[in-house]
């Protein structure tokens, strides 16, 4: 691969991926050895540089609706999917409680039809009615969307319900509603239960009190296969993760801090019998690891796919080679405020030409200063994920060139 060398304040800067990159290994047609989703950002067109939406004066979802590039939003979907990824649609990646149901619909829609080949998972929640008034509807919308999610091909995940926080609900409350939900699925519809932390969504702030997590994931084992845990606790991870075997249920690691490790599984840990089951029809293997649903999959895609295939051999320093500067440059594009890595994750994209502009929903790409962008650039460069030399270069350079804030 060509190598590129960009002017910036901090001196010359060579970007071009390191050895590992661009190897015979990262054949696609080589299965991963993990279940590996990646929440996928969506793409504004050009239009939407004149609307005045703001994170503090946000737009409606119709509006923004009008300016998505749906081409460029399902070409980075489509590149994920060549490294052999499933995607994660409609999350909180793709701006999701912005976008709105509709938008989300669609995003369901398209990525179906995309038949990727390791499929996809889409967020069912409660956002196609303006207000929920009681509990029974808050039940009734998501199981409206879970089975649109599955009328397309994919897993539903079911979202965290702010209305859950905001009415203070009990434990009780939680697995009764929970239960609800699971037992209203189709027989024939695996479903994943989506725990997303405060430092994502503030008004997510004492979700699953008490041991109500624990208790949802036990009502029905055959249906519930899955978690996402997004909680950034590597720990309570872990303690979750083997409580989850026991029941042939698997953890989908969101903790962008850590993944690395959680990944491949703790090497100091006497390995547990490994065993295969199904999800959605294809093989998984069970162990004291974690699978993955993470939104900087979004950016390390090719990456992260040759870790993972190294893995598959064996290799478990050739992984580490590969993915602890990949964990570095989620540590730093997921770093405080954390809501705000989607900036970072767009950044990338357009220097690696997948798209014409950084722009985002609410124009979160003027959440990041240009010190922290110029961090993520650095760190993306040593984890191999710049895919396009020349182009970022040119990017960047420009980039460089106009005032701050512009």
């Amino acid at each position: 691969m060509t190598e590129a060398i960009v002017n910036t304040p901090r001196g010359p800067l060579r970007l071009g991926s390191p050895a590992h990159a661009g190897s015979a290994e990262t054949n696609p047609a080589t299965p991963l050895p993990r279940v590996a989703f990646a929440a996928a950002h969506v793409v504004m067109r050009e239009s939407y540089r004149l609307v005045d939406h703001r994170e503090d004066a946000p737009g409606g979802s119709a509006e923004i609706a009008e300016h998505l590039d749906w081409d460029a939003t399902m070409g980075i979907r489509r590149e994920i999917g060549r490294h052999g990824l499933g995607i994660a649609e409609a999350m909180d990646t793709a701006q999701r409680f912005s976008l709105g149901w509709n938008g989300a619909r669609e995003l369901i829609r398209r990525t179906g039809e995309l038949e990727l080949s390791a499929g996809f998972c889409a967020g069912a929640g409660t956002d196609q009615i303006s207000k929920i008034d009681d509990a029974h509807q808050l039940v009734t919308a998501v199981g409206e969307q879970i089975e649109y999610i599955r009328s397309h091909g994919g897993i539903p995940v079911i979202l965290p319900m702010p209305w859950l926080t905001r009415h203070q609900a009990d434990p009780e409350e939680y697995v009764r509603i929970y239960g609800e939900i699971i037992r209203n699925a189709p027989d024939n519809c695996p479903l994943i239960i989506h725990w997303l932390g405060e430092m994502f969504m503030p008004a997510l702030a004492g979700y699953f009190p008490a041991d109500s997590f624990q208790r949802i994931m036990r009502i029905d084992p055959g249906k519930v296969r899955a978690a996402k845990l997004s909680l950034l606790d590597h720990d309570l991870e872990i303690r979750l993760r083997r409580d989850l075997l026991e029941r042939d249920q698997i953890m989908l690691t969101g903790d962008d801090f850590h993944f690395g490790a959680l990944i491949a599984g703790e090497p100091d840990r006497t390995p547990t019998p490994k065993k295969t089951i199904t999800l959605d029809g294809r093989p998984v293997e069970l162990g004291d690891f974690s699978h993955a649903l993470l939104g900087i999959l979004d950016a390390i895609a090719s990456p992260a796919a040759l870790a993972l295939r190294r893995l598959a051999s064996g290799d478990r320093a050739g992984y580490d080679q590969v993915m602890k500067p990949c964990e570095a440059l989620g540590q730093k594009i997921f770093e405080t405020p954390t809501r705000h890595y989607k900036t970072g994750l767009a950044f990338l994209a357009w220097l690696n030409g997948l798209q014409d502009n950084p722009m985002l929903v609410n124009h979160e790409e003027h959440a990041r200063d240009r010190e922290h962008l110029l961090d993520v650039v650095e760190c993306a460069n040593r984890a191999g994920a710049i895919l396009a030399p020349e182009t970022a270069a040119r990017r960047l350079g420009e980039w460089l060139s106009k005032p701050v804030g512009r």
